[in-house]
Formats: structure tokens, C-alpha cells, sequence
């Protein structure tokens, strides 16, 4: 455990706020950090501090890790739609690369040990061998993934001269939500195809749009490896232990289950869970897409002590509708 406590930037969002309740039901005392752009201050657990502000903010970031006594970053902050990234590149260079590059060196100036990366998989582009295992080529196809891997990039080249070592999560498709009901996908508009999927079983959509149907896939839609996010923030949990426990060293992970479902089976799933047939409408592919992303998990089950829990993908699927219904209560 920390002698200090844990710094966690979106840790209003999505993954973040999950994140946060892992780490606090592990025992750990935590400071969310975020601008509430995307993030809602009603999904932070009370047991945790809230600071608004931006990540390039040195003067507050600084402030924060001396006034908190952070000796861990968990750095979720950032922007995420791969589609957007391709019309916007300049925005996704600021929010995730420019953004991560000023939080980096807050760290270091602040005598930070510990830094857990939120990566993707989109860094691997499109991977000629699937699953696709950490060695293999990382050539981004979308300028989503080039920032993040230049975040990676600048984590490796910092490590190796400061005493901080860190751990890049390298995501596949998150989904689902607390199985208790405390946190879950929230934003509105979110392009996440199992969120869009239960808004739609629900009547909040009529219908949803499957992006592609002529990848080199079994039945044609884009393949993906989908992760419980329960599963995932644990999966932060334990690296965070690998680190403290081994301070020289850093990690690279796959945070995934090894197991693709195509868009269709996904939807399969949901109309299964809901007892109800959703509408389907077939767009064209979206910029920047890759036609299968599914991990070679190898190294995460090796490295950490992390075994999912919910690796079941109408689990995930239940777990998303049980949060999206709860979403309805409050509107």
C-alpha cells in the first residue's frame, strides 16, 4: 500500500470513475482530478476528494500532488472517439498528447513514483496477426492511436531518466458497469456500440447502425475484444501493487480477454439479454476503423494478479442495461 495517496485524472468519467472505486475498496485514498467536460461530479464515490481543473494546469496539478501527498497517477483524461480524432487531429494531439506531456512532467517535478497509462488498442492499427500480442508492430491508423502511443513514447523515454516507473493499459473495447450499480457509461451521445445498443433496447434510439459490413471478418462487421470495466479497473489495481512492489520496473499490457464478437453477435447478445429485437440500419465503414482488434491477454494474466470476473459478454451486456435503466430514473 501507499504511504501516500493516488491522483486520478478523469476520474469522472467512464473508466476513471470505476477506477476510483476499485482503488478505494482496495483501501487506497484517492484525489479525482478533472474538468467535468465529460465527467459528472455525481459519479465520484464520496469516500474520494474531487479537484476541477485542467491536466496542463501546472501551478493546480502541482499543488494537488503536494497538498494530497500523490505518489501515484492513474491518467485516464483525454479524448477518445476514434472518427472524431480523423476530422480533429489537432484536438486529440492537445487533449491526449500535449495534455499528458505537461501532467508527465508535474509527475517527475513532484517527485511522483508510480504512473498508469489509460493506452488503447488502436495503437496497433491494423495488426497482421490477431490476437495481436504487445510485440508486435505498433502502426496507428487514426490519429487517436498515434497520440496515445507518442504518450507511451514519452512514459518510457521519463522512466528512464527519473526514478517513476509506470504500466500502459493498452484497451480494448470497454463496456458494462459497476455490478453494484455505483458507476456507468453516462454520456450522452457515446459511441460505444453496447451503450448505443441498450439506449436502444430502451427506446432511447430507434435504431443502430452497424459501421462496415465487407471487413475480412466471418460475417463481415468489425471484430472486437470486449472488456467488463469492473474487470479492467482491477486490472489498474494490480498494477499498481506490480509497481510499488517493483519499482524499477515498467509494463506494457493488453487489457483484454483474448476473445473477439463481431457487431452483429454483439447485437445478438443484446437481443438476447432484452428479449427484444433491435433495428439494425447498415452504414458505411467510419474513418479510422480496423476490421478485428482481439488481445493476445498473455502477459496481463502473467504479469498481474488480475483473473476476470466478468469475462461473459451477456454479462457485460446485463450489467450495461441494468445502469442504463438506472440513467433512466434519474432523467
Amino acid at each position: 500500500m501507499l504511504d501516500g495517496s493516488v491522483l486520478v485524472t478523469g476520474g469522472a468519467g467512464y473508466i476513471g470513475s470505476h477506477a476510483v472505486l476499485a482503488l478505494l475498496d482496495a483501501g487506497h485514498r484517492v484525489v479525482v482530478y478533472d474538468n467535468l467536460t465529460t465527467g459528472f461530479d455525481w459519479l465520484v464515490d464520496p469516500r474520494a476528494t474531487l479537484v476541477r481543473g485542467e491536466i496542463e494546469d501546472d501551478d493546480l496539478v502541482r499543488a494537488t500532488l503536494r497538498d494530497h501527498e500523490v505518489r501515484a497517477i492513474l491518467h485516464f483524461a483525454g479524448s477518445i472517439i476514434v472518427p472524431e480524432s480523423v476530422s480533429n487531429p489537432l484536438k486529440y494531439y492537445r487533449n491526449n498528447t500535449a495534455a499528458s506531456r505537461a501532467l508527465i512532467e508535474s509527475a517527475v517535478v513532484s517527485g511522483v513514483k508510480h504512473f498508469i497509462f489509460s493506452s488503447t488498442a488502436a495503437t496497433y492499427g491494423t495488426p497482421e496477426k490477431v490476437p495481436v500480442a504487445e510485440g508486435e508492430p505498433t502502426v496507428p491508423i487514426n490519429p487517436y492511436g498515434t497520440s496515445k502511443l507518442m504518450t507511451e513514447a514519452m512514459l518510457r523515454d521519463v522512466a528512464a531518466a527519473h526514478p517513476m516507473n509506470y504500466a500502459a493499459l493498452r484497451y480494448f473495447n470497454v463496456a458494462g458497469a459497476d455490478p453494484a450499480g455505483r458507476s456507468g457509461q453516462s454520456t450522452v451521445g457515446a459511441t460505444h456500440l453496447i451503450k448505443i445498443a441498450v439506449e436502444a433496447a430502451l427506446g432511447k434510439r430507434e435504431t443502430v447502425g452497424v459501421y462496415g459490413t465487407d471487413y475480412a471478418t466471418p460475417d463481415g462487421t468489425g471484430v472486437r475484444d470486449y472488456i467488463h470495466v469492473s474487470d479492467l479497473a482491477a486490472a489498474h489495481v494490480a498494477a499498481l501493487d506490480v509497481l510499488i512492489t517493483e519499482p524499477t520496473r515498467s509494463h506494457t499490457l493488453n487489457a483484454g480477454y483474448g476473445k473477439g464478437f463481431s457487431v452483429l453477435e454483439v447485437l445478438d447478445a443484446v437481443d438476447r439479454v432484452t428479449n427484444r429485437k433491435l433495428e439494425r440500419v447498415i452504414e458505411g465503414r467510419r474513418a479510422g476503423d480496423a476490421g478485428e482488434l482481439v488481445a493476445d491477454n498473455r502477459a496481463i494474466l502473467e504479469t498481474l494478479d488480475w483473473t476476470p470476473q466478468r469475462a461473459d459478454l451477456d454479462l457485460i451486456v446485463r450489467d450495461a442495461l441494468a445502469w442504463e435503466r438506472k440513467l433512466g430514473e434519474r432523467e
